[in-house]
């Protein structure tokens, strides 16, 4: 049951922060099943009442959540992520707050994909770990939403003039960090009119939150300027698709625990355990970190993207890859999962490779021998005698490795995993019966 006198300073905190402030409407946001971000308004007279009791809505409206027998749901707002939104008015300003989702009773909501992550980082924390990830978040700036044409043709860290969307990323990275999202980095990405920025480390379910206010912020600021920002993972063919990189450590209190100078990556027991995780679970996983049709356009040899599940610590189109270590920085040892592409919904795609990676800690897997060259260049028969399994190639097949996983069962809970799979084989089976422009150009005039 959800006791909200435990949260009662925060709450009167945010309360008189709104009063210092001039804010005059509160955004709630929480997401549905796939990662759409959903919002309500209301007064700041309505504030201490949705603390209390959460703001009502018809969960039967959400995908994913609920069937029209079991619709009455609340979202309680969490008051640590109280933010104002820059880029509306100052005067009778707008705040955001990430709610969490409740039903009647009180209770979590265990289709909410916040709730799916907040129970994975429990686990962590009860295995004495903080989970941090930092994410690497590419996308494409075009003309419109209708309109693929290209903005530069700029490559990787191009500057000015080739890169026309240096002040779209200037003004973006200003807004992140005045929303108290700190930016690592910022660049051109080496297909022209692609763009990277980089969020600092920071806890998982700070981060899921983050990436949900990145996408919107990225897109806002676009739409100010007359051009639309696209996190499609493969918006044009012949170009490089855009990933999510996520720079991933587990920490025990201040130590990293991935850490080990004795070992030649500088990699621990840990560490190494937790990939072998990750790479025994990641086709599985390919259905939350890669959740869309599309998505495995991106996945092909030749443009940079993870193919098969492999690790390196040094080729990058391996699935994992360990960067190289730095002196004195020991606290910055890490792991880098290259296959997620920022259109999943980051809650439920961080629960599943958190989760995959506890599992690999707790099962004492071993962390197969690197491979040291590209795995697309060897011949199924040599890739068969390595042991180099392939990712899924389509959703499709990514629904069928999802569908047998035990892990990832446990790990959402029924109601999302059939959820989940309900929705990705409607999306699957409309595409297939879609006659694309390259069949008709193919076949139209020779068949």
């Amino acid at each position: 049951m959800y006791d909200a006198a435990s949260d009662l300073p925060a709450q009167q905190h945010v309360i008189q922060q709104c009063r210092d402030l001039d804010v005059k409407f509160i955004r709630l946001w929480f997401t549905d099943i796939v990662g759409a971000l959903k919002s309500a308004a209301i007064t700041v007279d309505e504030l201490d009442h949705a603390f209390t009791d959460g703001a009502s809505f018809d969960g039967a409206s959400i995908e994913g959540f609920a069937r029209s027998d079991e619709a009455d749901m609340a979202a309680v707002p969490d008051p640590s992520t109280f933010q104002l939104l820059p880029w509306r008015p100052r005067e009778q300003a707008v705040a955001r707050m990430f709610c969490d989702v409740r039903l009647p009773s009180g209770e979590p909501f265990e289709g909410d994909p916040r709730h799916v992550l907040k129970s994975v980082v429990e686990r962590a924390a009860r295995l004495g770990f903080t989970f941090y990830v930092s994410p690497e978040i590419e996308f494409f700036y075009f003309r419109s939403a209708e309109d693929t044409t290209l903005l530069d043709r700029g490559g990787y860290f191009d500057l000015t003039p080739l890169d026309s969307g240096t002040d779209l990323r200037r003004e973006t990275v200003l807004t992140l960090e005045e929303m108290g999202i700190p930016v690592a980095l910022s660049h051109h990405e080496a297909a022209p009119s692609q763009h990277e920025i980089d969020l600092r480390h920071t806890d998982a379910l700070s981060m899921a939150d983050s990436v949900m206010t990145y996408r919107l912020v990225v897109k806002e600021i676009a739409q100010r300027h007359g051009v639309y920002a696209t996190f499609m993972p493969k918006p044009r063919s012949e170009l490089n698709g855009s990933a999510m990189h996520l720079q991933m450590s587990l920490f025990r209190g201040e130590e990293n625990a991935f850490f080990d100078a004795a070992d030649p990556l500088h990699l621990s027991t840990t560490a190494r355990r937790f990939m072998a995780g990750l790479l025994r679970h990641a086709p599985e996983l390919a259905l939350l970190t890669n959740q869309w049709v599309n998505s495995y356009k991106r996945l092909v040899p030749g443009f940079e993207a993870p193919t098969y599940v492999t690790w390196s610590p040094r080729n990058h189109s391996d699935l994992l890859r360990v960067p190289q270590f730095r002196p004195g920085l020991e606290g910055s040892t890490r792991v880098e999962y290259r296959v997620p592409d920022a259109a999943c919904n980051p809650y439920l795609a961080l629960a599943g490779v958190l989760a995959a990676g506890l599992a690999g800690i707790e099962e004492q897997l071993e962390l197969p021998l690197p491979i040291e060259t590209d795995a697309a260049s060897l011949s199924s028969a040599e890739r068969a005698a390595r042991g180099i399994e392939s990712l899924p190639a389509s959703l499709g097949e990514a629904i069928a490795r999802f569908e047998g996983s035990a892990l990832l069962r446990e790990t959402l809970g029924e109601h999302v995993f059939h959820s989940l799979i309900r929705n990705k084989l409607h999306e699957w089976q409309e595409y297939r019966a879609q006659v694309s422009n390259w069949e008709v150009e193919r076949y139209l005039s020779v068949l």
